[in-house]
């Protein structure tokens, strides 16, 4: 399969977001539909149900409402790239999104929450080399979500995520 030249989803942020989980690069399911986390059996949607408190069935529009209202904001590291597929081990020539500027409209950021490996390792080699972050800005890096992170199950994904969990304003 030839490999196909990839754009990213826009971030989906208010102004008051404490907390930036950023991925990597959306998978083929969620480039269709447009939608961040969208395949079936990711399990991000169940982690911030639980963290946030809100329905994992409810609609997408939904819960990037509730996200937004208890100040997470998603994006992704990668904003172009090359891959065939969906997995992160496939992408080639990546290019990450402008975070300069995205950090200039973040006055209240005081976390990124990193979805995998990848987006650690993307976000280290093109923006933390070469820009500084804003002060007293917490990373944390987590397991993936993915379910092609089959090693370690929900439990334990989610007593990772938990480490947000005094960030996020409940709803």
């Amino acid at each position: 399969m030839a490999s196909t030249v990839l754009t990213g989803l826009a971030a989906s942020s208010l102004s008051t977001a404490k907390v930036l989980v950023l991925g990597s690069m959306p998978g083929t399911v969620s480039l269709k539909q447009q939608q961040y986390y969208a395949h079936p059996r990711n399990l991000f949607w169940p982690i911030m149900a639980n963290l946030v408190g809100f329905s994992a069935e409810a609609s997408y529009s939904a819960k990037l409402q509730a996200l937004n209202a208890a100040g997470v904001a998603l994006w992704d590291v990668i904003g172009h790239c090359q891959r065939s597929g969906s997995l992160d081990s496939a992408i080639r020539d990546e290019q990450v999104n402008d975070f300069a500027s995205f950090f200039t409209v973040q006055p209240n950021l005081q976390v990124i929450a990193f979805n995998g490996a990848k987006a650690w390792q993307s976000f280290n080699r093109h923006v933390l080399s070469k820009q500084p972050l804003p002060a007293k800005l917490i990373l944390f890096q987590l397991p993936s979500t993915s379910p092609a992170h089959a090693a370690m199950g929900f439990p334990e994904k989610l007593a990772q995520w938990q480490q947000l969990k005094s960030f996020i304003v409940k709803n």
